[in-house]
């Protein structure tokens, strides 16, 4: 359908913004629903649909949407099959939550909660105790982990309760904040390949009566973001990945359940003027804002005080064809974030907040050059970004 021209904005109305299914079918439900099945205190099943297992595996593969594993069938066979209910599996999609980002996602799953609560609500937010721009993947600058998410894991409550916990990724991550803060809990296995993370990890599964473990993979993601998934590399990364998650499925041990899923998807933006805002270079845009946060497709924007109502009306005026854009109390009140605000978290996001809705992102070429030049990007709730497998196999 033809977009409006420019000169005759239509601003997107923000009830029109699917949001995450927080409670019944997001990320966040994943993990407590698993917990629950092993008689984990504290945790609930929220999707009602899976059945308990002994033996759970996480196989969370970085950038790899539902729509991505079903446009991709000769590529991803094995993956693609457990689309449906062929090869003992099922599957279905679930919502990564807002915005659909590698950090708030990852500590969506570790922790089983929503970002408006456990408090990474962006690839990079403010914080409201010192003023700057927090990059939460990064986690720079430095911030006490434990003050910024101070809530249990998932994976936490399931070793107190005597589950066999395991976390079984690259060695890198073992000592970053983030994985303290939202994959900690029983022992970390470092492993620099895929098949050896596999193979592991159906180790792990069979170490316990009742198992958790927990296993990624990231290069999905970073061909994605470097060459597009529409390039060879991409395709090249996900028949490779197809190959692990057959690899993995094939030695689960006993009365398992293997679930393979993904913290966000991904779409190639075309390097021209109209699909590539320049922050940096609109002064409509730039006009009142203290700090641009987030991420070209899903931005926080945090105003010069007094300055909130003018760069709502500026954004919805330059950007409401394509982008929903609300303000921090609309898009809480909306639940994007989720349906419960902690106050700690409430001053991290922006004071607007700009979804894509088209193949349209807001770049900042000269604060943020690496991500400018992204071929492959996510962060909002359009299917193609949100939408996550849930592919289920069982022993």
């Amino acid at each position: 359908m033809a977009q409006p021209a420019w000169s005759d904005p239509v601003p997107l109305a923000l009830d029109t913004a699917p949001v995450p299914a927080y409670g019944t079918g997001s990320l966040a439900d994943l993990l407590p629903t698993l917990a629950a099945g092993m008689d984990v205190p504290g945790t609930t099943a929220a999707i009602p649909e899976l059945t308990p297992a002994d033996r759970n595996c996480v196989f969370l593969i970085d950038g790899l949407g539902w729509e991505q594993i079903k446009a991709h069938p000769e590529e991803a066979p094995y993956l693609h099959s457990l689309l449906g209910s062929s090869r003992g599996g099922t599957g279905r999609p679930l919502t990564a939550g807002f915005p659909a980002t590698t950090a708030t996602s990852l500590a969506s799953v570790g922790t089983g909660l929503p970002p408006g609560a456990h408090g990474l609500p962006g690839y990079t937010v403010r914080d409201p105790q010192t003023g700057a721009l927090m990059n939460q993947l990064r986690w720079k600058p430095w911030t006490d982990p434990h003050v910024w998410q101070p809530y249990p894991t998932v994976f936490q409550l399931a070793d107190a309760a005597g589950v066999h916990t395991a976390q079984v990724s690259a060695p890198d991550f073992q000592h970053t904040p983030l994985t303290k803060i939202a994959l900690s809990g029983g022992t970390f296995r470092g492993r620099l390949t895929g098949e050896d993370r596999m193979d592991l990890a159906a180790e792990q599964l069979a170490s316990g009566d009742r198992s958790l473990v927990y296993t990624y993979y990231s290069e999905v993601d970073g061909k994605g973001h470097r060459f597009g998934i529409d390039s060879d590399a991409w395709r090249g990364q996900l028949m490779y990945v197809d190959r692990l998650a057959q690899r993995l499925a094939e030695q689960l041990p006993p009365r398992s359940a293997l679930y393979i899923t993904a913290d966000h998807g991904m779409i190639d933006i075309p390097f021209d003027e109209e699909s590539r805002i320049d922050f940096d270079e609109d002064w409509e845009l730039s006009a009142g804002v203290a700090l641009l946060g987030g991420e070209g497709r899903a931005r926080h924007v945090y105003a010069v005080p007094g300055a909130e109502s003018d760069v709502l009306t500026v954004w919805r005026e330059v950007l409401g064809e394509q982008f929903w854009v609300a303000s921090r109390d609309e898009a809480i009140a909306a639940g994007w974030f989720g349906p419960v605000i902690d106050e700690r978290v409430y001053g991290r996001i922006g004071d607007v907040v700009a979804a894509s809705h088209d193949d349209v992102v807001v770049i900042a070429s000269r604060r943020e050059p690496h991500e400018s030049a992204m071929v492959g990007m996510h962060g909002s709730m359009t299917a193609a970004e949100q939408l996550v497998p849930l592919l289920e196999v069982r022993s």
